[in-house]
């Protein structure tokens, strides 16, 4: 009986881990990301979204680090290579060919997908009883909620 239960805890140990992954991730892609907006930003907005996709990027590397972090204090291993994100990721690189809309609705789109996984990371947190790391996602989904809709307002949608 023991066995059973120290299985399932387990495999809900992995679940979590390949979740916390995806999101490692995603940061990753992310921050190369608001990288490429932040230097290519190009229009009457450039001075107001420069500043912004700085300020993101640099949410987006301590939102990364914190989550592989959690991850090691929890002996599951972080992916590290660039290959290793874009392969797990739910993101897309940025293509080089957005004008400063498409970014931000790039951003928006991106941010409902980041908020959508994070909801599941929080259940299987709660359900492996990690309220630290339950609490850890909802912290940051509820800063990418407000980026969201912050650009939404921008574009008028």
């Amino acid at each position: 009986m023991a066995t059973t239960t120290k299985a399932k805890a387990m495999t809900k140990s992995k679940t979590l881990s390949d979740a916390l992954n995806r999101q490692v991730a995603n940061f990753s892609v992310l921050h190369m990301k608001l990288h490429h907006y932040h230097w290519y930003v190009k229009g009457e907005n450039f001075f107001t979204l420069h500043v912004k996709f700085e300020e993101l990027y640099k949410e987006a590397a301590l939102h990364l680090d914190t989550i592989a972090e959690r991850m090691l204090s929890q002996k599951a291993l972080p992916l590290s290579s660039l290959k290793e994100a874009l392969d797990l990721s739910t993101l897309q690189e940025a293509t080089g060919e957005e004008d400063a809309q498409q970014m931000l609705q790039t951003l928006v789109d991106d941010f409902d997908m980041i908020c959508s996984e994070l909801t599941e990371g929080i259940s299987l947190a709660e359900k492996n009883d990690d309220e630290p790391t339950a609490d850890l996602l909802v912290h940051i989904r509820t800063s990418l909620e407000k980026h969201r809709w912050m650009f939404e307002a921008y574009l008028g949608s």
